[in-house]
């Protein structure tokens, strides 16, 4: 059974894609049992491998690495779905209140819950900006 090519996939990648032709350079570094320590630690803390970690970061340019940009990606997918749930709960509360006329209990935590939502896509939005 093949895996679905949705987001989640295609984002879950902790090794660089292949090159085309390859990579026929080589770089050797070695580091001790602290340094690998801490290259350990970020490179799981990022869900990547300790050569892509160090990869993206000596070519970010201070900027956003990819790892990071893949990571807010992830988070605006996440808060899609839950916003989509919302959705759906809010339209079975409009059905209610339009087949009776009154508001089904637990309606107004749903709708509070939109505006955490929101708030969401707020700070994503603002840290894919700063980016």
């Amino acid at each position: 059974m093949s895996e679905p090519k949705g987001p989640k996939k295609r984002l879950a990648r902790r090794r660089r894609a292949n090159a085309p032709g390859g990579r026929p350079h080589q770089h050797m570094v070695r580091v001790t049992d602290m340094e690998e320590a801490q290259l350990r630690l970020r490179a799981d803390g990022e869900n990547v491998t300790i050569p892509r970690l160090l990869i993206e970061r000596a070519l970010a340019d201070g900027g956003e690495t990819p790892s990071e940009r893949r990571e807010a990606l992830v988070e605006l997918f996440r808060v899609r779905r839950q916003l989509a749930g919302l959705a759906t709960n809010v339209n079975q509360i409009a059905h209610a209140v339009n087949t009776d006329g009154r508001m089904p209990i637990g309606s107004a935590a749903e709708l509070a819950q939109i505006e955490d939502v929101v708030g969401k896509i707020d700070a994503a939005i603002e840290a894919l900006a700063v980016s």
